[in-house]
């Protein structure tokens, strides 16, 4: 746990990044008023997310499209974690 500055917020954007990128999956197969369960969870994990990136967005793009930009933007956040932390991070031994 050294690292744990970086590995922890990195961690989180990855579970949010990662979720997004299933609730698209499932919204080509789903209705957006489905009632499965697992559908369901992503929805409640993703929407928070969601919000701002539809805020910033233009009500032109249709919602898949918004939820690929919400997974970008995530990863940028995490390349940007990334930068800002990599003086910080010390090499963790491999053995």
């Amino acid at each position: 746990m050294a690292n744990w500055h970086f590995q922890l917020p990195n961690y989180l954007l990855a579970a949010v990044m990662y979720s997004l990128l299933g609730r698209f999956l499932l919204s080509i197969f789903m209705a957006p008023d489905s009632k499965n369960y697992i559908y369901r969870a992503f929805v409640r994990i993703t929407d928070p997310v969601l919000k701002p990136v539809r805020f910033i967005t233009p009500a032109a793009v249709p919602y898949m499209i918004v939820l690929i930009f919400a997974a970008l933007w995530t990863l940028v956040l995490r390349f940007a974690l990334l930068v800002a932390l990599a003086g910080t991070l010390s090499p963790v031994a491999a053995g």
